[in-house]
């Protein structure tokens, strides 16, 4: 009887399964890489069976390619919601920076995805025919941010906003996903509050003034513009 009703909702609500699994594989494939997960778990944990699983996605390998576009999608739409032509270009970076940061304290599965993804140089995202073109609007919303900036005198010179982006990422990425080695060479905790504050002013200060030209202290001390994050989402 039960194995009927799951049938039912699952004849029902389609979508719904299809989004239950993605999620239970992105959990499954953060924890455990994509050679130590298990696709029963995976169908367990979305109250599904491995034909449903097999039916609305397909295998092993083609339910991680889903996993990663879907992450790429979810930081990509956020992004566009940014709101970065209508700032100043100094604000708009401080805003990006911000964003990127947060992104990554509140989604730990995305850098895990992309730990796992680099560890295989790629292999499955070089599959992929939605990747490269979602970002596409990205680089040039940078761009014109840039440009603007160059045009208005407050940055002094044109960079190149794939360059940009890949630093930013960088100085936010590298400090996250080193956080417990890093905490025990120098001695303290790097993700106490305080510190995790400490890093995203710096980090500010730093591309601003790469940007501008000016001190990183000018920046310093100056609180961020809170992001905007979507009402059903948890902070």
């Amino acid at each position: 009887m039960a194995k009927a009703k799951r049938s039912l909702r699952w004849q029902r609500d389609p979508e719904g399964m299809r989004n239950r699994i993605l999620e239970a594989a992105k959990q499954e494939f953060a924890a455990h890489g994509l050679a130590g997960a298990r696709v029963d778990r995976i169908a367990a944990k979305a109250g599904a069976n491995k034909r449903m699983l097999y039916y609305h996605v397909g295998k092993k390998d083609d339910l991680y390619l889903a996993v990663l576009e879907g992450a790429y999608e979810k930081i990509r739409a956020e992004e566009r919601g940014l709101d970065l032509e209508h700032l100043d270009p100094p604000q708009a970076i401080r805003r990006l920076i911000d964003f990127t940061w947060n992104y990554f304290l509140r989604n730990p599965e995305f850098l895990a995805l992309l730990n796992t993804e680099n560890l295989a140089r790629a292999r499955h995202l070089k599959r992929s025919t939605k990747v490269k073109s979602m970002h596409s609007p990205f680089v040039e919303m940078i761009r014109t941010v840039v440009q603007r900036g160059v045009e208005s005198g407050d940055f002094q010179a044109s960079v190149d906003p794939v360059q940009l982006y890949i630093s930013i990422a960088a100085l936010s990425f590298f400090y996250l996903s080193n956080s417990a080695t890093l905490s025990v060479i120098f001695g303290r905790d790097l993700l106490k509050q305080d510190a995790k504050d400490e890093r995203l002013e710096h980090m500010i200060a730093l591309v601003l003034a790469a940007l501008t030209g000016k001190s990183s202290a000018v920046f310093g001390r100056h609180p961020a513009e809170p992001v905007r994050t979507p009402a059903h989402q948890t902070v």
